[in-house]
């Protein structure tokens, strides 16, 4: 499975973005698609993740109603969007895809980043 991230860039603190995740390959095999983010110097972090439904979605603790994540399964695409930003947001953002809840997330993008400013 290849993931392609777009949609990041450069925004004031309080704007929103969405961005987009799109899988190709054996798009069939994928269990559940997730995001997760990196900022300099900090280790990466769980931000969202979602089935193959798209029924079931789950979030790290840190959003708090901020993000909704989404998929299309038509267009195997996942999107994240992001309300509220804050310049604690900025970071690269990962998409990841899993093939079953027993494996670990082994199909990554090359992130796309977000850069909030005051």
């Amino acid at each position: 499975v290849r993931l392609v991230e777009s949609g990041g860039g450069l925004v004031q603190a309080g704007d929103s973005l969405r961005l987009s995740c799109e899988a190709s390959g054996r798009t069939s095999s994928i269990y559940a698609m997730a995001w997760f983010r990196q900022a300099p110097g900090k280790e990466r972090e769980f931000v969202a993740g979602v089935m193959r439904s798209g029924s079931n979605t789950w979030f790290g603790d840190f959003v708090r109603g901020r993000f909704t994540i989404t998929r299309d399964s038509a267009k195997s695409t996942v999107y994240l969007r992001l309300n509220d930003l804050k310049p604690e947001d900025t970071a690269i953002y990962y998409c990841a895809a899993q093939n079953s809840p027993r494996d670990n997330w082994t199909s990554w993008g090359q992130g796309t980043q977000v850069t909030v400013s005051l």
